[in-house]
């Protein structure tokens, strides 16, 4: 009977046998697919983070290049900023839909082709018009190589590997203004876009022959949203481009900017009664969403504005070349790959709002002293220490306004939260352009080395407002303590007065 009994368990032990095997025998396979999807997301995007700096020192050229004026290289910035930004949250969506690896090498065709057509570009409305194009692959490319890195890796991988993506991601930060410059000056400023061809095309091959496709929850799309908020953001953001050359009190620039201003307000109420919302409107009742973006927005447009013109300013005013100009903003940029980490390792300890707050007030004490002391023919040892004490604020800010946004919200609800960040995070890069370039347009100009330095100075001096007011934005977050207590609390008492069953709740909708 035993001996009965026994052989009627032998073809399921052996069937369990056999799939432990095959398991063991595909993990190779997993762990080669896992390399390659971290592999060819983070050089995607590292790809066009790169694009979002390497064309802040090439600027000076492409003016003297293409005969642009000072609206004109704004575009050229905020062009990309604007489409990437506007379009973020919904390259996710589509990609949970229609399949992420298909619209991750649609993104890369797009930014291709865009990038060629940069290159080609003979004025600077064509250089601006492929700029878009470039922002609207970015923002198909730079959501879509994070979710396949996290579907990718197990949960007890999947840290290690966004570190990694996260890391390789931010080398453009510091390295962009110095390839840029490079390249402008030993090549040719449209190489700044050739560059990204043969690599665009080369990770496109890969990603075909080694990324498995993966699908997502089908979400509705937002498209009313959509629509508001990128008409919303382009109003604003032309207003005040165009404030200096039409006037400020001109029909265009008023009506512009009162249109702008009455989308927003119409985003808002479409989103408060969407049943799928772009934003959920509800996240904006959390003190620590709500200060954290803000600090964010603010921190940001201070940043974007000062890469802006900084760059030109070591080139128009003190004399240097692109690459030369490029190098020496590495004080400031480098503080970032080295700060940022142990900033990261210190928020569990002390919590966000101190090193917020104190991040912020180091980069307006760094901008206000650059400018105290801009001038033509300052020597370079002048700016060394601010520009410390700038990047210095910044490593301290940038990891931290992020980890206290997503942890004010639920953990379904993280990709809304950061989607909703990373999108306010680039407007506010195209607002502080926008805005610094409106100051300087209007008290200095390209004329001479001196009328550069005016310009320049009262551009930085509201960068340094802009930083100071992004520090009480974080004055406004919540304790350490209450911090605590909100997680501990608040989330379950919101989740138990909430309908289970509202699409707003549920992220399969």
């Amino acid at each position: 009977m035993w001996f009965s009994n026994r052989r009627h368990l032998l073809p399921s032990l052996s069937r369990r046998e056999e799939r432990k095997k095959k398991k063991t025998m595909n993990e190779p396979r997993k762990n080669s697919t896992r390399r390659w999807v971290l592999a060819l997301a983070s050089v995607a995007s590292f790809m066009i983070s790169l694009d979002l700096q390497v064309v802040a020192t090439a600027l000076p050229t492409i003016h003297r290049s293409l005969g642009a004026s000072i609206e004109q290289l704004e575009w050229t910035v905020n062009a990309y900023v604007l489409s990437f930004a506007v379009l973020l949250m919904t390259g996710t969506a589509l990609g949970d839909r229609f399949g992420r690896r298909r619209l991750f090498v649609g993104g890369l065709v797009l930014f291709v082709v865009a990038s060629a057509a940069c290159a080609l570009a003979p004025t600077i409305g064509w250089l601006i018009s492929a700029r878009a194009l470039q922002g609207a692959g970015a923002a198909l490319i730079f959501p879509l190589a994070l979710t396949l890195v996290s579907a990718a890796f197990p949960p007890a991988q999947r840290g290690r590997a966004l570190g990694i993506f996260g890391s390789i991601s931010g080398l453009a930060l510091i390295a962009g203004p110095v390839v840029g410059g490079a390249v402008a000056q030993g090549l040719a400023w449209q190489w700044i876009f050739w560059l990204n061809v043969p690599i665009g095309l080369l990770v496109m091959a890969l990603v075909l022959g080694n990324v498995p496709e993966s699908f997502g929850g089908r979400a509705a799309l937002d498209m009313g949203g959509l629509l508001l908020v990128t008409g919303a953001a382009l109003l604003i953001v032309w207003g005040l481009v165009r404030s200096n050359a039409a006037g400020w009190d001109s029909l265009e620039v008023v009506a512009t900017l009162l249109a702008g201003v009455v989308l927003g307000v119409a985003f808002v109420v479409w989103e408060l009664r969407a049943h799928a919302p772009m934003i959920p409107m509800r996240f904006f009742r959390s003190r620590s969403f709500s200060a954290g973006n803000a600090a964010n927005f603010l921190f940001m447009g201070a940043v974007f504005g000062t890469l802006f013109f900084l760059a030109q300013f070591l080139q128009n005013a003190q004399g240097y070349g692109p690459l030369a100009a490029g190098l020496r903003l590495l004080p400031w940029t480098g503080c970032l790959f080295v700060i940022a980490p142990i900033a990261g390792s210190l928020v569990d300890r002390v919590g966000e709002r101190p090193l917020i707050v104190s991040g912020l007030l180091l980069q307006a004490v760094g901008l206000a002293w650059i400018a105290l002391v801009a001038r033509p023919g300052l020597a370079y040892a002048e700016l060394v220490v601010p520009l410390l004490i700038a990047g210095c604020g910044a490593a301290l800010a940038w990891p931290t306004t992020q980890n206290v946004v997503v942890s004010a919200v639920a953990a379904d609800e993280i990709g809304k939260a950061s989607g909703t960040f990373s999108m306010l995070r680039q407007l506010g890069g195209a607002f502080g352009v926008a805005v610094l370039a409106a100051v300087f347009a209007g008290v200095g100009g390209f004329r001479t080395a001196g009328a550069f330095s005016h310009g320049f100075t009262a551009a930085m001096s509201v960068a340094a407002a802009l930083s100071l007011v992004g520090a009480i934005a974080g004055l406004l977050l919540p304790s350490r303590r209450d911090t605590a207590v909100v997680r501990t609390t608040a989330r379950p008492e919101r989740r138990e007065q909430e309908p289970r069953g509202t699409p707003e709740r549920s992220p399969s909708r």
